[in-house]
């Protein structure tokens, strides 16, 4: 039976372990928060052992030297960070590397049409006059494929994409974030042919009558800034905003007036849903579905194409257990010796679609969706 003080060594090693590995990392506040867990069990073993006491107590206090040493490690990370260029390794570590193409997405073939509209017009010798798209809104419900289209915009073209998230540039630990806006697209010029992708648009940029900060308001002004001085930019450079929102209604009308193309991604129709189950589905034999019929029910229960992404994988999974029984045991082997071994599948019922409709519900409504559109109506376009 392990005493306390062995429990408390333990605990102190493993903490101590996890420290080292966040240090390697580079994750300065892990390692900071398993410093001050290793001084914790020191000072705990010290009250426990006092044969041992003046040892643990001495190593405490060097652990939370430590880690207070850590801290102020981070505030010079930071303070080096507001002096402007470590902004752009920041921006860099932004830039992902797109594999999607456009016949990954199921439907969506007017916005797809567009948006290649956009690139091809961009590459193209023209009249000085004729320039691309540089602000295009995507807006809908959760889940219809805003970020696959992005995704797709940049894989096909092979351009710099930036995958941007609302938290990204609002983050607290790089100060201000007008210096992150300005920084993103210093280095989108640079890397031009660039799609610069902004998820949760609306974050950013909601309604100036609203309760927002004097910050929020600087990085607002600061990315109209920059919306606006790509419009009389040569057009033989692309740099592409998309902005993906699926609270369109929240957005200030400024930044409205900086997207002149306002499209709708809706929920995915029949047609559109079979070609999202067949995506899903690659690899397995699908020859007993009746994919109209699966199509017609996700139409009917206002599904997502996430959602039937989630249904084909729940689906699949019906599928997997029941000729798999004990697969679970198999959890048992080493990981190489699984590498060795190959999953028994069957071609997919449709009892198997059946069971995965039981466990994916919509979050959407008639009421939602009504409000989407009305939307549109107004100012989509």
């Amino acid at each position: 039976m392990i005493d306390a003080t062995e429990f408390l060594m333990m605990m102190l090693n493993k903490a101590r372990r996890e420290f080292e590995k966040a240090k390697v990392r580079g994750d300065l506040k892990t390692a900071r928060m398993k410093a001050l867990e290793c001084a914790k069990y020191c000072f705990e073993i010290a009250k426990k052992d006092y044969r041992e006491r003046e040892y643990y107590l001495k190593l405490g206090e060097k652990w939370r030297m430590t880690a207070d040493s850590l801290e102020e490690r981070k505030h010079k990370i930071v303070e080096k960070a507001e002096g402007g260029e470590d902004f752009r390794s920041y921006i860099e570590g932004l830039i992902a590397k797109s594999k999607v193409k456009w016949e990954d997405i199921g439907g969506l073939d007017g916005v797809k049409r567009l948006l290649m509209e956009t690139v091809v017009i961009a590459g193209l010798q023209k009249p000085e006059s004729i320039k691309p798209w540089k602000g295009i809104l995507l807006f809908g419900p959760p889940g219809t494929g805003k970020t696959l289209l992005a995704s797709a915009c940049a894989g096909s073209l092979n351009a710099t994409f930036f995958n941007v998230k609302a938290d990204k540039v609002l983050s607290k630990y790089f100060g201000e974030s007008s210096k992150l806006i300005s920084s993103l697209y210093r280095v989108a010029r640079e890397k031009a042919p660039s799609i610069v992708f902004i998820d949760e648009f609306d974050a950013l940029s909601l309604s100036r009558s609203g309760d927002v900060s004097e910050a929020s308001r600087r990085m607002l002004s600061t990315l109209l800034a920059e919306l606006d001085g790509f419009q009389d930019k040569k057009s033989d450079i692309l740099v592409l905003t998309l902005a993906a929102t699926n609270t369109p209604w929240d957005l200030d009308q400024a930044v409205l007036s900086r997207f002149p193309r306002r499209i709708y991604v809706p929920l995915p129709d029949k047609n559109a849903c079979v070609e999202i189950v067949k995506i899903h589905t690659r690899g397995l034999n699908i020859s007993k579905l009746k994919l109209d019929e699966i199509a017609e029910m996700c139409v009917e229960r206002f599904y997502s194409g996430r959602d039937i992404a989630n249904l084909c994988q729940e689906a699949v999974w019906v599928m997997v257990r029941d000729v798999n029984p004990e697969l679970y045991k198999l959890a048992e082997l080493p990981f190489e010796e699984l590498k060795k071994r190959e999953l028994k599948v069957r071609p997919l019922e449709m009892s198997d679609f059946e069971e995965a409709f039981k466990k994916v519900k919509s979050p959407l409504t008639k009421k939602d969706l009504d409000r989407y559109e009305r939307w549109n109506e107004e100012f989509g376009g």
